[in-house]
C-alpha cells in the first residue's frame, strides 16, 4: 500500500518510495510496477500524474483525480506557483546557504521529439539550499584520511530534469547514492556501512494554493525509514527535528567496520 499524505475530491498525494517509477517510460522498459498504476488499483479510480520524481527519489508525489484538475495543477507547476522542498545528503561541506544558478541542457527525453525545440539550448535553472548539519567520518574513501558530508535542505525554483542532482554536482557536492552524477566510491562506502543502497534525496514538502478552493495546501512528507536510518547513524536526527521535519521509524544498528564521529 502506498501511504496517502493528502486527499480531497480532486487531488491525492502519496509518499513514493525510492526505486519506484511514477509511470511507464521507455527509459526503464522492463519495469513492471509504477506509482500511477499502484495508486489507481489501491483507490479504485483513475489518477492523473501532475509532476514527477526520479525513480530513485522518494517523497511527496501529487496526482489529480480528474483531467481538469490535472491541467490546473500542471499550470501551477509550470508557472512556478508550487513551492517544493527536498532533503539530500551530499559529499563535502557546502556553504551555510546559497543559490545555484546554472543553466541546464535539455535532454532528448525531456521533450516531444516532434517539437522544434533546440535540444542543445540550455534552460535557466535555479536551486536554493541551506545546510542543516555537517558530518565527518573516520574513513579514507579517496586521498584524505577522513571524509566530510552535509545534510542539505533544498528548494528548486525551476523544475528541470534531474535539476537538484545536476546542480549539486555542479557545485562539487554530489548526492550520496547518485549513480549518474555522484561518486561511486562514496556511494559504495555508504551502502556497505549503512546497508542502504539508494539515492539519498527526498521530496519533503509541496506548498500551493488549491486551484478550486483557493486554500493554502501545505503537504509534508516524512523522511523514509531507510533514509532516516542513515541520518540516525550520523547522529543527525536533531538537525531534522530543529528544521521541523519528521521521519518514519529508522532501524538503528551499529555500522559495520566503521568508526563514526560528528
Amino acid at each position: 500500500m502506498l501511504p496517502i499524505l493528502y486527499r480531497d475530491p480532486e487531488l491525492i498525494a502519496i509518499h513514493k518510495p525510492s526505486n519506484l517509477l511514477v509511470h511507464k517510460t521507455d527509459l526503464d522498459f522492463f519495469e513492471t510496477e509504477f506509482a500511477l498504476q499502484k495508486l489507481r488499483d489501491q483507490i479504485g479510480q483513475h489518477v492523473y500524474p501532475i509532476h514527477r520524481l526520479d525513480k530513485a527519489t522518494s517523497g511527496a508525489l501529487l496526482f489529480a483525480l480528474n483531467s481538469d484538475m490535472a491541467r490546473l495543477m500542471g499550470e501551477a507547476f509550470s508557472e512556478r506557483r508550487v513551492d517544493k522542498s527536498y532533503l539530500a545528503l551530499v559529499r563535502g561541506w557546502a556553504d551555510e546557504s546559497g543559490l545555484i544558478e546554472h543553466a541546464l541542457s535539455v535532454r532528448q527525453d525531456d521533450v516531444d521529439p516532434r517539437s522544434n525545440i533546440d535540444h542543445k539550448a540550455p534552460q535557466e535553472a535555479a536551486t536554493h539550499y541551506r545546510s542543516l548539519a555537517q558530518f565527518t567520518l573516520n574513513w579514507e574513501v579517496e586521498r584524505y584520511p577522513t571524509s566530510r558530508y552535509a545534510l542539505l535542505a533544498l528548494n528548486p525554483i525551476t523544475g528541470r530534469r534531474h535539476q537538484i542532482r545536476r546542480h549539486l554536482k555542479h557545485i562539487s557536492h554530489p548526492i550520496i547514492g547518485d549513480s549518474t552524477y555522484g561518486k561511486g566510491r562514496h556511494n559504495r562506502a555508504f551502502a556497505e556501512a549503512f546497508e542502504v543502497d539508494r539515492l539519498l534525496l527526498a521530496c519533503t514538502g509541496l506548498d500551493f494554493i488549491h486551484p478550486r478552493t483557493q486554500q493554502k495546501i501545505e503537504l509534508r512528507c516524512p523522511l523514509a525509514g531507510d533514509f532516516a536510518h542513515v541520518i540516525a547513524q550520523l547522529d543527525g536526527l536533531d538537525a531534522l527535528r530543529k528544521a521541523g521535519m519528521t521521519w518514519d521509524e529508522p532501524t538503528i544498528t551499529t555500522p559495520r567496520n566503521r568508526t563514526i564521529w560528528v
